[in-house]
Formats: C-alpha cells, structure tokens, sequence
C-alpha cells in the first residue's frame, strides 16, 4: 500500500547515478572506501546484497535508471534524495536533475528532488526548475524559511523530534508539504498522522 519510495542517490567517478546511502561502501557492499572514488565498473561488480542476508547474495549496486523504470512500472512515485559524494554537492544536484527529467519525462508524477544539500538543491534548481524539490534538516535555525523560499521548496523533511501542532501549522502556511523522519514507533507514527502530516520516512 506504499505510495512513494525514498532513495538515497550519488554519482560514481564516471557519472553514473547509483543508489547509495553511505559515502563508503564497508557497510552494505564487500568493497572499500568511497563509493564515489570508483568507476560504476568497478561498482557493478561488488555484492550489495549479502549484508541484509543471505538470500540476497550477490544483488548488485541498483542505478538511478534501474529504479526509476520499475517504479513507475508498479506506479510508485519517488523521493530522490541526493546524497552527494563531499566536494561533489553542485555537480551531483545538476546531473541527477537532468537525469531525472530525462528518466521521468512521460510519468504522470514527477520525481521529487530532497537532500540536506543546500548546494545540492541550488543546482537542482537552477538545472531543472520544474522538478520539485523539498529540503531535509535535522534544525530550524533563525532564517530556514528565506532557505525554503530560495530553492522554492515545495516540501520540508524534518527529523521526527522537531515536529509540533504549532509547526505544521506554520508550515501549512507556507504552503508546503511535511515528510517526517526516521520514525520507527508505530504510536509516534500515528500521532504525526494525526496532526497531519504528508509523509512518513
């Protein structure tokens, strides 16, 4: 019954998208150091599988494009969250926009573009203006709606821990949707959906 799925995106050293969460890969692949240190060669023959279990042995690194037909296939919308490699924050908003107008371009839902990257979201932006966009923080500093308003965010993803009535209120208007994560507890859950929240992460 899940409606939209959530991904971490990066770019490997050639520029291909691949679906990753960490900068390295020790934690859910048999290979070492930085992900994005490596040509998607190299990347495509690492086991990204065994360390979830061992039925899933031998289950490759998935791409951006892999994902992208199969959820539009089972008519699932997405969350694209750009995760880029450090020092790669610009080039890494720029291609997965592009990427993602030319793998959506006959969807009936666009992709949604999400990252704690401002310099991410900027590129973004400025590459592809239509593709939505939707900002994750962990805080509300002094000034974080000139930062929504800039990117021209249509969401905020906030950690579970920083959300209240008076906030979504806020938020609502502002005009924006409300993701929420990482929440696990299902009475915490059912709580932020009472209040009225858009998504759950």
């Amino acid at each position: 019954g899940y409606k939209m799925a959530e991904y971490d995106v990066k770019l490997s050293r050639d520029g291909v998208a691949i679906l990753m969460h960490d900068a390295g890969l020790e934690r859910t692949t048999n290979g070492q150091g930085p992900a994005g240190a490596l040509d998607f060669a190299q990347l495509a023959r690492l086991d990204a599988g065994t360390w979830f279990g061992p039925k899933f042995a031998g289950e490759a690194i998935p791409t951006l494009e892999a994902i992208a037909r199969y959820t539009q296939a089972v008519g699932m919308a997405s969350n694209i969250e750009i995760k880029p490699t450090p020092g790669l924050e610009a080039l890494t908003g720029r291609c997965l926009a592009e990427r993602a107008q030319a793998l959506w371009s006959t969807a009936s839902v666009p992709p949604l573009l999400s990252s704690f990257s401002i310099d991410s979201l900027r590129a973004a932006r400025a590459a592809v203006p239509a593709l939505p966009r939707g900002w994750i923080t962990d805080s509300l500093d002094a000034g974080w709606q000139r930062t929504v308003s800039e990117l021209e965010c249509v969401s905020l993803h906030l950690k579970h821990t920083l959300v209240t009535k008076p906030l979504i209120a806020e938020l609502r208007q502002l005009g924006l949707r409300i993701a929420v994560w990482t929440v696990n507890d299902p009475d915490r859950a059912s709580e932020l959906l009472d209040w009225g929240i858009d998504a759950l992460i």
